[in-house]
């Protein structure tokens, strides 16, 4: 297809992951922001070998590497003994087996990296302080409106305005939100006030009754990331910035293992943080002839599986090739859209299916459980395999 004039209304991670690599295929985009400053939240974000192809392709491993951490394993645990109940490798084996490492970063890190490789093939590609309250469809374009009265005119429309997507919206309404009864907890502890050789640098699930705990280290091991998930009956707010009491967080983890505790006792008593998590169905369609969406405006997930971001990243190069392979623009969008729709809706049910697993009521049903299962083969052959650059579009 010839170079096409996108815009992308959204400047997350899949937003500036999709404006990098078509932007890389000779494109021109416009990404359009309706925060007056780029960042995003203190928070770890784990990125396996599958949307890691993708940021080689547009020249973010390096920086990726410099200032992540490659975690030795998965290790899931019982959440009061910290007995290790089965674990896989992600050290040089996931590399080996995929092609590519495994990684886990601080989210504004990856979301600086994103806008510098944007803004090094057009440094006015992002444009701040817009913020989206709809647009327009005609046969031969697609144009975005703004709150200030402004719009932009594209060839092509990239909705990949997250969970609250103005552009989703307007296709298909508003996408209805369940509260699942899981609220989670997100800390980020300098290992400097851990003991000496604390935890080892694995990526470390420790599950029990109505809750479990996330652990891994960022920054090249200079920061531990805590996420506390337990199922709670009081709902706060669906946002990643409210803060709750240290006291709460204490209660909520009552009788867990020490290294919780010690995690959760070093704490700024005043940086706690704690949202309410939503389900949303996965949504089959996803496109108009010049509107499309990717990332969480069209499959939203539950954090159980590491994988929305990595969802949102493989969605940007799809794209890129379905618009190499089509000449006409609508059909890009429908062989995009087929060959993302059952990948997506299986990861995004996996991913509330290991819910239920983390949260077993006792040791017996966790053993039992992790008994008739390996979690590594599992996702090695299905999940982290997944090449979005060169699995076949049919």
């Amino acid at each position: 297809m010839p170079q096409l004039k996108i815009i992308i209304a959204g400047a997350g991670l899949g937003g500036l992951a999709a404006a990098a690599t078509l932007m890389k295929a000779g494109h021109q985009v416009e990404v359009y922001e309706q925060a007056p400053v780029l960042g995003e939240i203190g928070a770890g974000i784990q990125i396996s070998a599958n949307p890691m192809h993708v940021l080689r392709h547009i020249g973010a491993a390096e920086r990726i590497a410099q200032v992540g951490v490659k975690p030795g394993g998965y290790v899931f645990r019982l959440h009061d003994t910290a007995e290790i109940i089965q674990q896989f490798s992600l050290s040089e084996e996931h590399e080996r087996m995929h092609g590519a490492p495994y990684t886990q970063l601080h989210r504004a890190d990856l979301h600086e990296i994103l806008a510098d490789c944007v803004r090094a093939l057009n440094p006015d590609a992002i444009r701040l302080n817009k913020r989206a309250t709809g647009f327009t469809e005609t046969a031969d374009g697609a144009e975005l409106h703004f709150a200030d009265g402004t719009s932009a005119k594209g060839d092509l429309l990239v909705g990949a305005d997250g969970l609250k997507s103005v552009v989703r919206n307007q296709m298909f309404g508003d996408a209805t939100a369940t509260y699942t009864g899981d609220a989670a907890w997100r800390l980020l502890i300098p290992v400097e006030r851990l003991p000496a050789n604390f935890l080892e640098q694995v990526m470390s699930v420790f599950m029990g009754p109505r809750g479990h705990a996330v652990c891994y280290y960022l920054r090249s091991g200079k920061l531990l990331n805590f996420v506390g998930l337990i199922e709670a009956d009081e709902i706060s707010e669906e946002s990643w910035t409210v803060r709750y009491p240290w006291e709460n967080l204490k209660a909520d983890f009552e009788g867990w293992h020490p290294i919780i505790q010690t995690i959760i006792d070093a704490a700024d008593k005043d940086q706690c943080y704690r949202w309410s998590l939503f389900g949303r169905p996965p949504t089959m369609n996803w496109s108009t002839k010049r509107v499309t969406l990717l990332g969480d405006s069209v499959h939203p997930t539950l954090p159980y599986l590491a994988q929305g971001a990595a969802m949102a990243i493989e969605d940007g190069a799809v794209l890129m090739r379905a618009l190499d392979m089509k000449s006409d623009i609508a059909e890009a969008l429908q062989l995009y859209q087929r060959n993302r729709v059952e990948r997506t809706a299986k990861i995004v049910t996996q991913s509330a299916a290991n819910r239920e697993l983390f949260h077993l009521p006792s040791q017996a049903a966790m053993r039992a459980a992790f008994a008739k299962r390996d979690e590594g083969d599992d996702r090695n052959k299905w999940l982290y395999s997944y090449n979005p650059l060169t699995v076949p579009l049919v």
